[in-house]
Parts: structure tokens; sequence; C-alpha cells
């Protein structure tokens, strides 16, 4: 059974960094075309940043310079490095790849 587990979400200050891990099982993330979104309260689903090939990435404007989209040959991953958060940022977070979307993990940006 295909499947997208998200990991690394979680309460951060203002200024800080999180690293979130999209991992996945029964399909190999290495050449798919993978996204990450997220979704604010009572918002839609946005997308937030992409990776197509090998190293071919995209980003939104609001978090162009501060997030990093990467992949992880060796674990199956592909990787959000999030950086100089700030309270905006604060939404869960869901990957996804083709038809198919991970539970998401909760990300807080509070002091």
């Amino acid at each position: 059974q295909r499947q997208l587990v998200e990991s690394g979400g979680g309460l951060v200050q203002p200024g800080g960094s999180l690293r979130l891990s999209c991992k996945g099982f029964g399909i190999d993330l290495m050449l798919n075309a993978v996204d990450w979104y997220r979704q604010k309260p009572g918002q839609q689903r946005d997308l937030v940043a992409s990776i197509r090939g090998a190293n071919n990435t995209g980003y939104d404007y609001s978090v162009r310079g501060r997030f990093a989209i990467a992949r992880d040959n060796t674990e199956n991953t592909v990787d959000l490095q999030m950086n100089n958060l700030r309270p905006e940022d604060t939404a869960v977070y869901y990957c996804k790849t083709y038809d198919l979307w991970g539970q998401g993990t909760q990300v807080t940006v509070s002091s």
C-alpha cells in the first residue's frame, strides 16, 4: 500500500527552524514530483514548495529564501528545511506526490 508519512512538526519560537520530512512507503520518491503544501486554520491548502527531477525546485514567494526542499535518496524522503520561521507560517503541512497525500504535520510558530 502506497503511503506518505510526514514528520518533524512542532512548536518553535519566531526566528527558529524546523525540518519536515516526507517519507514514502511503497512508492519511490526519488524521481517523483513532490510538493509541500500548508493549510492555515479556515483557509485553503496552498502550495509552498516543489521539487521536480533531481533538483529543480520552486517556492511560494512567502517562503522563498527561508525554506528549502531537497531529496534524501538514502531515506526515500523529501525534506523541507524551514528557517527564520514566522507566526504566519503556522499551519498543518502536507506532502503530496501525484494523487497521494500524507496525513499532515502541525507547525506552530509562537513565542
